[in-house]
C-alpha cells in the first residue's frame, strides 16, 4: 500500500479514512478538493487538474482521495492500491450533516473537508449508486486491472480496515 487512491460518494468519509491511514503509514496526503477548487469555490480548468494530478501520481508513495471520475484514469494508472467507499445514500446524507455541524460550513483546507452543500450535491448523493457508482466500477475495470481494489460498504467495515492496517504497522517492541 505504497500508492492508494480513495474514492467514493460525497459523505462517505473519504477524507477521514484519508486522514487516518496517512497518518499510520506516514504518507503523503492530498485531498483533491484543494487542488479544484480555490477560496472562492472556483474549480480548477480540468487539463490544468489533470495535470497536478499526473506531477502527484508520480511519486513514490501517496495517498489521494477525492472522487472526480473525469480524471480517475490518471490515479488508476499509478496506484496500487485502490479503496472504495461504498456506503448508502442515507449513510452518506448522514455523514455530510455531521461534516455540518462540526465544521459549520466552508473549507477547511488542513482537515480535508470542504463543506459546501447544495441541493445539486444532495441529489448526487441520492442517486450516486445507480449513476456514478456503475461509471467509477467501470474505469477501476478498464484502467485499473492491476491494482488491490478494497470495498467498503459501512462505516465499520472503513474502521476495520484501518485497524487492520495500524496494526500491521505497529512497531515490533
Amino acid at each position: 500500500m505504497d500508492r492508494i487512491a480513495i474514492i467514493g460518494c460525497g459523505g462517505s468519509g473519504k477524507s477521514t479514512v484519508a486522514r487516518q491511514l496517512a497518518r499510520i503509514l506516514d504518507t503523503p496526503l492530498t485531498h483533491l478538493d484543494a487542488i479544484y477548487y480555490d477560496e472562492h469555490w472556483n474549480p480548477l480548468p480540468q487539463d490544468e487538474f489533470a495535470a497536478q494530478q499526473e506531477k502527484l501520481v508520480a511519486g513514490e508513495r501517496w495517498i489521494i482521495e477525492g472522487n472526480y471520475a473525469g480524471t480517475l484514469p490518471v490515479r488508476l494508472a499509478a496506484a496500487d492500491t485502490v479503496i472504495f467507499l461504498d456506503l448508502p445514500a442515507r449513510t452518506c446524507l448522514w455523514g455530510i450533516a455531521q461534516r455540518r455541524w462540526r465544521y459549520r460550513g466552508g473549507q477547511h483546507h488542513q482537515d480535508g473537508v470542504y463543506d459546501r452543500i447544495t441541493w445539486n450535491f444532495v441529489r448526487y448523493i441520492l442517486g450516486y449508486r445507480r449513476t456514478m457508482r456503475p461509471r467509477v466500477q467501470n474505469l477501476v475495470r478498464e484502467h485499473g486491472p492491476h491494482v488491490r481494489l478494497i470495498t467498503l460498504t459501512s462505516r465499520r467495515q472503513a474502521a476495520q480496515l484501518v485497524k487492520r492496517v495500524r496494526d500491521e504497522h505497529q512497531p515490533v517492541t
